[in-house]
């Protein structure tokens, strides 16, 4: 799908899949516990009054969980992050194999020290590839085949000898855009 709609797209899709889960976890837990109440003031015979002061508990409980959620993320990835800081190793791996984009300063692992990347704004990680030539270069789409087609009217060999140079030419300009391109 990321190649359809990118990256972006799929991060948000992402996202929104999340949040409806925690409001699948939500409903789930409002019913369950309406469930749990009517079921308890049932068996017991208790009044409807105290009923209705355990379905207020029941509400009022998963809406502090649910409030409290964020909080407890953001303590969470907090303590994660200050790891992360204190030793870069502990962060998360994401990799970079097709390239990428660091808008966040960056630790990465480099012969004997660490590097860092994006301290200064953001920064991309372009992916290299040896050419055809040998040179080393950075990857620019799949290198799909490209086909030229030269249709050359002549009304006998002399004239299509006459024009072999123009199409010579053409076909120079062809190759060069192209690579202009790549």
């Amino acid at each position: 799908m990321a190649e359809l709609f990118g990256e972006a797209f799929e991060a948000e899709l992402a996202d929104v899949s999340v949040e409806l889960e925690r409001i699948r976890d939500l409903g789930s837990a409002v019913g369950s516990s309406l469930t749990r109440s009517l079921r308890g003031a049932i068996s017991e015979g208790r009044s409807l009054r105290t009923l209705l002061a355990d379905i207020g508990r029941a509400f009022a409980d998963v809406a502090l969980k649910a409030a409290l959620r964020p909080f407890g993320d953001l303590v969470s990835g907090g303590i994660e992050s200050l790891f992360a800081g204190i030793n870069p190793a502990l962060a998360p791996v994401r990799p970079f194999a097709k390239g990428g984009v660091l808008s966040a300063p960056t630790y990465f692992p480099m012969a004997g020290q660490w590097g860092l990347a994006g301290e200064a704004g953001s920064e991309a990680i372009l992916p290299l590839r040896r050419g055809a030539d040998g040179r080393l270069g950075v990857a620019a789409g799949g290198g799909q085949a490209v086909t030229v087609n030269f249709n050359v009217t002549a009304s006998d060999a002399r004239s299509f000898a006459a024009a072999e140079a123009e199409v010579s030419a053409m076909l120079l300009r062809a190759v060069r855009r192209g690579t202009r391109g790549s």
